[in-house]
């Protein structure tokens, strides 16, 4: 059974389907998140409909289990009146424990369904420095924050420290990583509509890439595991809950790990416990994994470009003729078990199910059907298995579980906030990283630094500083240092970030407050939620597409700006492979171009094309847009900027 201790973390496990739901429960833990068929920052897991979620929820509390859904999605202005009404449907229905949220414009619309449950702050919302926490309690009434996985441990200690008593911390202790810094990749969005902030990501950074001579999976990351290392993580108090990812896995994984981390949480102190709880690690079918940044002063970098970092257990290799091959395995194989051959994004690569029991060592036949049979040597791998065990203990737990019956329907209506005409003349604002000629029309902009500031003279008074889209916590202090001293100097315009930067300022009376384009706004009521914390106007997130941008035009509370052209990152990170050059272009295997550059401590991915939509400007400037940015950046001499359309989801919307 789960815990009891309130003082101990709870394991919190991911479920994308019903029989990984089941295999939470089985393994015992103590929570588990899970997503809708819609609005979910996993839309490739299966996810559940309002009435299957009844049911388990029911029998989830009937064990003391909590239950979280994840609404972790940015909602599209069409969207509201459809996520309000299932916000309701899960208040009336479901009585979920908490809403996993990364848009505001859902805890408005929590607010107004009278969801009684908690809200959580998605780690792709990204609260990432202490100052942050105690301005998220006050002013959205959150109950818990997922912190981001590139912290270290005395980062996590140093968030801790910062964190007020009625707020809860969340980390993550187990699976797959991100190249990039959650909530600050467009990769797949950039490429061709398909959001990761809205769980459809592509993973255009698993693929191979060529750099001069060197080739390889320069953003493929291994997976993260805390395993033993989670005794010190134990110490934090403040950190409530412990996050294994994992809501495309299937139920053997989520058993495993679930399992492991009950072990080494509850017999910390036995030796064998322990072993046998990196034995189940191992088992999970997982990538190879790496504890990251969690030890600073032995940080593990999770991107080794000459290997492969696909999920799933090594089983051998493929081998005997082409019409016929097999493979002798190092497991066992049960029915029902699941084997990848070789690489998603490799010729070859194939799904194969396993309907026998083969013995360990044992030949088993890979019968493809019309499928060109893989050459030898190619690598096969076990993604998922239901051992007999498992099986029978997830049918014992389903047996609780009442019949699905239709449920009512929602009437809600989603409430909107009152527009505001646009006033003003539009101007433009052109970004660099340092201080530049400007023509008379423009007005200057420069990403905040203490390179910039040293530079920006007498022309202070007329400059909007741009904020980092990623503050980490020990920056959170020279930060500050460099708003005051860009206050001290006469700047009263700034872009945020991320709304939380409004902490940052103690006094922001007489202040031109901007939220900018990375606080991926992209509704009414995410707006409003910015009017109300203080925000005197916001960018549109540059991912919307033309409809979505009008509509939001019509609608908003806050005048609203654009980034119209210049160079978008297609994500930031904390890390950088080791044979990777800055500044040196490396190719896609679709022969796109792009580079890394580092600006602080992050590295940004650029393409070798601009965003531009100036052609669209008199129709943005006609819905009421008044801020227009171009971004510029320093492009390197070896790096040839393509002359192809930059409109992003202009046309085509954001997925």
């Amino acid at each position: 059974m789960q815990s009891t201790d309130d003082s101990q973390p709870a394991i919190l496990a991911p479920a994308g389907n019903r029989a990984s739901f089941l295999a939470a429960l089985a393994a015992g833990a103590d929570a588990i998140y899970c997503g809708l068929k819609v609005m979910s920052a996993r839309m490739e897991a299966k996810n559940f409909s309002i009435e299957e979620l009844h049911q388990l929820v029911q029998m989830a509390h009937g064990r003391g289990v909590k239950v979280y859904v994840a609404f972790n999605t940015l909602l599209k202005p069409d969207e509201l009146e459809m996520a309000g009404r299932l916000i309701d449907d899960l208040e009336r229905h479901v009585h979920p424990d908490a809403l996993i949220v990364q848009d505001l414009g859902v805890v408005a619309l929590a607010g107004q369904a009278g969801f009684s449950g908690e809200i959580h702050l998605s780690t792709l919302a990204n609260v990432s420095f202490p100052k942050a926490l105690g301005f998220v309690a006050k002013k959205l009434l959150v109950n818990r924050v997922v912190i981001p996985r590139e912290l270290s441990i005395d980062e996590i200690k140093t968030m801790a420290g910062g964190c007020p008593k009625n707020l809860g911390l969340e980390t993550f202790i187990h699976g797959a990583l991100c190249y990039s810094v959650s909530g600050r990749c467009y990769w797949s969005s950039y490429m061709g509509g398909k959001s990761g902030l809205r769980g459809r990501c592509v993973q255009p950074c698993r693929r191979h890439y060529r750099q001069g001579e060197q080739v390889g999976r320069a953003f493929s990351c291994q997976d993260f595991s805390v395993d033993v290392l989670v005794k010190i993580l134990r110490q934090v108090k403040k950190v409530v809950a412990w996050k294994i990812e994992g809501r495309k896995k299937g139920p053997h994984y989520v058993y495993y790990t679930v399992s492991a981390y009950r072990m080494l949480r509850d017999l910390n102190t036995d030796a064998k416990m322990k072993r046998n709880a990196q034995e189940l690690l191992m088992q999970s079918l997982g990538r190879e994994a790496t504890h990251y940044r969690f030890l600073p002063q032995r940080v593990q970098k999770p991107l080794q470009t000459g290997r492969q970092t696909a999920s799933g257990l090594f089983m051998g290799k493929v081998q005997g003729p082409l019409k016929n091959p097999w493979v002798v395995v190092r497991q066992p194989l049960y029915p029902g078990d699941v084997l990848r051959i070789g690489y998603e994004d490799e010729p070859g690569h194939a799904i194969c199910r396993v309907t026998r029991t083969v013995p360990k060592k044992g030949r088993f036949p890979l019968k493809l059907g019309t499928k060109k049979a893989p050459r030898p040597g190619i690598p096969v791998f076990l993604t998922d298995r239901r051992e007999k065990a498992l099986e029978s203990m997830m049918a014992e737990v389903e047996a609780g579980i009442t019949p699905e019956h239709p449920l009512p329907a929602s009437g809600f209506t989603v409430v909107l906030p009152q527009r505001i005409e646009p006033s003003g003349r539009p101007f433009d604002v052109r970004v660099t990283r340092k201080p530049s000629r400007r023509s008379k029309k423009e007005t200057a902009g420069i990403w905040l630094s203490e390179t910039a500031i040293a530079d920006i003279g007498k022309s202070a008074a007329n400059l909007w500083i741009w904020l980092p889209p990623v503050i980490w916590p020990n920056d959170e202090t020279k930060i500050a240092e460099q708003l005051a001293q860009c206050l001290k100097n006469g700047v009263r315009w700034f872009v945020l970030n991320a709304p939380w930067q409004m902490a940052l300022f103690n006094r922001p009376d007489g202040l031109q407050l901007w939220a900018g384009p990375f606080c991926n706004a992209s509704n009414a009521l995410c707006l409003q939620m910015f009017r109300e914390m203080g925000m005197h106007g916001a960018f549109v997130s540059p991912e919307l597409g033309k409809g979505d941008i009008t509509t939001l035009c019509s609608q908003s509370p806050l005048p609203l700006g654009i980034v119209i052209s210049g160079h978008w990152p297609l994500c930031i990170s904390r890390i950088l492979a080791d044979n990777m050059k800055l500044r040196v272009p490396f190719d896609s295997p679709r022969g796109e171009q792009a580079w890394v550059d580092q600006h602080g401590s992050d590295y940004w991915v650029y393409p070798n094309w601009q965003l531009d939509i100036m052609e669209k400007r008199a129709m943005l400037e006609d819905s009421g847009i008044r801020m227009f940015a171009h971004l510029e950046e320093p492009v390197p001499r070896s790096v040839m900027m393509k002359n192809r359309p930059g409109l992003w989801n202009w046309k085509i919307g954001l997925k």
